[in-house]
């Protein structure tokens, strides 16, 4: 790899809010000559290349990593597609629920010679921003390099974590995978609740946008717990501390967050099925 590059070459199948957002930052970070497939985008910057199928794939490519960034339920043509070229890749796959197992299973289905080492990973949609948050998995056989290379593509998005259990990556996803639109709504919800007390749509925007911005500073910044911070900010008897007697109410926030986790986590199971 040349020392112009500080990340491995990839064969991105899938270029979507995902795919797309990883992609961008990928790009700035330094990306080795790599291939894109996806019927969408037309061109990229030199030295990499977007073609429309697996067919089009140069023949002499051969990436240190192939990423596959398409919906669970389209998965199976795509890695059958990927069996007869790349059979013994590196596969990373960013799909939430497909098990490793059951990727595998696909591809030796399609290509009896195949035998992918599969890493399965779950980032989110900052990492556009190099903001990004992954959780990612490895098998007991998954080499040094491997590792490396996958984890060396996510840091160039933001932060990892690795998890020693794969069924952990369903927890994940509905953790940091799920979560920015989690906080997207907190940010619909607190500008909608600034227009019904009056202020000014663009008014309520900033305040919503800025507040959850700088929260997410100090989250990040600070050793503090999250719980401390709270409480920083809430004096007795304040306004604060008269929202929170609503939104930490038994059935309020603590229920459903604890639910809505638990749903994202059922579906991503169901979705391994």
């Amino acid at each position: 790899m040349s020392e112009h590059f500080t990340l491995p070459s990839i064969l991105l199948v899938g270029c979507g809010k995902m795919g797309g957002a990883m992609l961008e930052g990928w790009l700035r970070a330094g990306l080795a000559p790599s291939v894109v497939i996806d019927r969408h985008i037309t061109e990229l910057p030199a030295p990499h290349q977007v073609v429309r199928s697996i067919q089009d794939v140069p023949a002499d490519f051969v990436p240190d990593v192939v990423i596959v960034a398409v919906k669970p339920q389209k998965a199976d043509p795509v890695l059958a597609e990927l069996a007869q070229r790349f059979g013994q890749a590196t596969l990373l796959s960013v799909m939430a629920g497909r098990t490793i197992a059951s990727l595998h299973a696909t591809c030796v289905q399609a290509n009896p010679q195949a035998n992918p080492l599969i890493i399965r990973s779950m980032p989110n949609t900052p990492c556009a921003l190099g903001a990004g948050m992954s959780g990612l998995y490895a098998p007991p056989n998954a080499t040094a390099e491997q590792k490396a290379h996958c984890d060396a593509l996510l840091q160039a998005v933001g932060e990892t974590v690795w998890v020693e259990e794969e069924g952990l990556i369903d927890s994940v996803a509905a953790i940091s995978g799920s979560g920015p639109a989690y906080v997207f709504l907190l940010a619909e919800l607190l500008e909608k609740a600034g227009g019904e007390q009056g202020l000014p749509p663009e008014v309520a925007r900033k305040l919503a946008r800025g507040t959850l911005y700088g929260a997410g500073c100090m989250l990040h910044t600070l050793p503090t717990d999250a719980d401390e911070l709270r409480r920083n900010v809430t004096s007795p008897g304040g306004t604060t501390a008269e929202a929170l007697k609503i939104m930490m109410a038994p059935q309020a926030w603590p229920a459903t967050t604890s639910a809505a986790i638990a749903a994202a986590v059922h579906r991503a199971k169901e979705l391994a099925s």
